[in-house]
């Protein structure tokens, strides 16, 4: 079915006082350039979520799926925010399949199924069709300073949420060096001005023992530029041979935003720090994070449990949420994955290093946790 009722969200955005005042000239353009505006960007975020072909979906993905063990952490505040009012989940992202994982955690735990909100990048040819027309996804603009669409953006968000429950990622994209970026308030802002009271915020963290972009996003570390998504595709199915990896997906108690003035530019702050802060300490430390934080261009295996037992003893402090407890258990699990994917070398009980920059990349994800244990987890 359609997300409910299209035409009624266009014409509840197009009722919205901060639209009708754009067109009313605010925003510097004519009554006609505006409408025009607003009318092309509400189309292009015109979704449809097919739920039985959406949940179809899992079939021909399959063979991806199936490299991935999906372990879920603490459901039991997901069914209780639903069934007590409107969800918005944020997430920390890692990878383009975290589109595909999270949405299917939700669905086999019979989670009502939310609206995504995924970078326009990933709308073109095929994918672009499905997420259109079956999962419900909207398009995001995310660098677009264009005032027409941000005011159709908000408003559009705003009125889906009396509707939909909404999946973000405040990030803003994918993670290129490994750690959890600064969020943006934008979708966060959008989604307060819906004036829900029963609208709660389910910070949600997803980890993996490898990624499947590892070698590419380590090799870039910093976002140049919007690469083709078919080229993109094509380097994933290229790193997919061999894969195989867990998928934790951790979500936390809920955050009430009627706490938060969304025009109190004080409160957006201290709820996206709140946010970020919750994804942080949800976010699991897996065994390959952990060696990859401890090891040295070459080390016996002795001297690298010795080194990981130091960092979980920090990590424990710091409240983190541990896949292993001991050095010699995250050595034992991550040595496997890390000298299959070519990553470390394993000489009898010597560890060498062999992609740098990936072993950086794994040891990003859990900085936050480690900087700052003395305090906030991410405070900047």
């Amino acid at each position: 079915m359609p997300v409910v009722g299209q035409d009624d969200i266009t014409q509840a955005v197009l009722s919205r006082d901060e639209v009708v005042r754009y067109l009313q000239g605010s925003g510097g353009q004519s009554p006609d350039e505006a409408q025009a505006a607003i009318t092309g960007y509400l189309e292009e975020l015109r979704t449809t979520q097919r739920y039985r072909m959406y949940r179809a979906l899992q079939h021909p993905v399959y063979p991806i799926l199936r490299k991935i063990e999906r372990v879920t952490e603490d459901v039991r505040f997901v069914d209780e925010a639903t069934r007590a009012g409107r969800v918005i989940y944020a997430s920390n992202h890692k990878s383009h399949l975290d589109y595909l994982i999270e949405p299917i955690v939700l669905d086999d735990n019979r989670i009502r199924p939310p609206v995504i909100a995924a970078g326009i990048n990933l709308f073109g040819g095929a994918l672009g069709l499905i997420h259109k027309y079956v999962t419900g996804a909207i398009p995001i603009r995310r660098d677009t300073k264009d005032p027409a669409y941000l005011v159709t953006l908000k408003a559009y968000v705003a009125e889906l949420l009396q509707r939909h429950d909404l999946f973000l990622y405040p990030e803003g994209g994918r993670t290129y060096s490994g750690e959890i970026k600064p969020f943006k308030t934008g979708l966060l802002h959008a989604a307060l001005q819906s004036r829900r009271s029963d609208l709660v915020i389910v910070p949600t963290a997803i980890a993996y023992d490898l990624v499947l972009e590892d070698f590419i996003l380590a090799r870039q570390r910093v976002k140049r530029g919007q690469r083709p998504f078919g080229r993109e595709l094509a380097e994933m199915v290229r790193y997919a041979v061999g894969y195989q990896s867990r998928c934790f997906v951790s979500f936390g108690r809920p955050i009430h935003a009627r706490g938060f003035d969304p025009t109190a530019r004080r409160d957006m702050v201290r709820l996206t720090r709140r946010v970020r802060e919750a994804i942080g300490r949800l976010y699991k430390v897996v065994p390959t994070a952990l060696v990859a934080a401890a090891i040295r261009p070459s080390v016996t295996r002795p001297e690298l449990e010795d080194r990981i037992d130091q960092r979980i003893e920090i990590l424990r402090s710091s409240g983190a949420n541990l896949d292993v407890a001991t050095g010699r258990a995250a050595v034992d699990a991550a040595t496997g994955p890390l000298a299959t994917r070519g990553i470390i070398v394993v000489e009898g009980d010597r560890y060498r290093v062999r992609q740098r920059a990936v072993l950086r990349y794994y040891s990003r994800t859990i900085d936050h946790l480690i900087r700052h244990r003395g305090g906030s987890l991410l405070t900047h």
